[in-house]
Parts: C-alpha cells; structure tokens; sequence
C-alpha cells in the first residue's frame, strides 16, 4: 500500500502547492480587486496593513501557483501568515477556533512545507531546472 501511494507523491507536491497558492492567491483577489462583492475585504485600502497583505498574496500567490521561485516565495508567505496570525486573530483570544485564526494557522505550516519541500516536478522551477 505504501509503495503504490508514494509513487503519486511528487504530483501530490505540485498539486499541494498549486492549491496553497490559490487559497492565498484568493484572498489577494478580494482584498484588492474587490471579488467577490460582498466579502469582509469591501473596504480594505492597497495603502493599509491588510492592502499590503492583499499585494503579497496577489502576486506571491500567482507565482506560488505556477511554481515560480517556490521556496523563497512560500518563505515569505510563511512569514506573512504567521504576522496575520499573531496581529489579526491572536488578539481575539487564545484558541483558533475561536479567533478564527485556524486558516491562517494552516497556511503558514503549508508555506513553511513547501518552502522545505520544493515545488515539485509540474512547476516553472523544476522546468527551468532550479530543483
């Protein structure tokens, strides 16, 4: 069983990454093109904390997404979540569960995984050859 499982686990990796990055990649979206409508980002500025925090994730996300510069940019994203984490939600309370920093949680282990990890073999890196 493990043998058969291991096999799929370098397109797991550019699959993971992939997805990481589009989770971030929509939170940038919506903080700063406003999509979709209605969101809790309706009246975030690109000049603010959280409006810096929409450009990292816009862009660092995309190029997350395609596997370009992989491991420096999911560092940073690491880094990113774990300051949304403890400035954004920490305050609010102790447990994540309640301050609703569980998402954010989650994300920075996944960048600070795929800043350890690399990006896989379906990316623009491992194309270029920069494994």
């Amino acid at each position: 069983m493990d043998q058969m499982f291991s096999k799929f686990q370098p397109v797991a990796l550019s699959l993971f990454r992939f997805i990481t990055g589009l989770l971030l990649f929509q939170f940038g979206v919506a903080k700063l093109l406003k999509f979709p409508s209605g969101t809790m980002f309706e009246k975030v500025e690109l000049f603010s904390l959280i409006g810096a925090a929409g450009t990292l994730e816009l862009i660092l996300g995309g190029l997350l997404m395609i596997g370009l510069f992989s491991r420096i940019v999911a560092f940073i994203l690491a880094g990113e979540m774990a300051f949304a984490y403890f400035i954004g939600h920490f305050p609010k309370g102790f447990y994540p569960l309640l301050n609703n920093g569980s998402l954010a949680i989650a994300l920075c282990f996944a960048c600070l995984y795929l800043a350890t990890s690399g990006p896989g073999p379906i990316s623009v890196d491992a194309a270029m050859g920069k494994r």
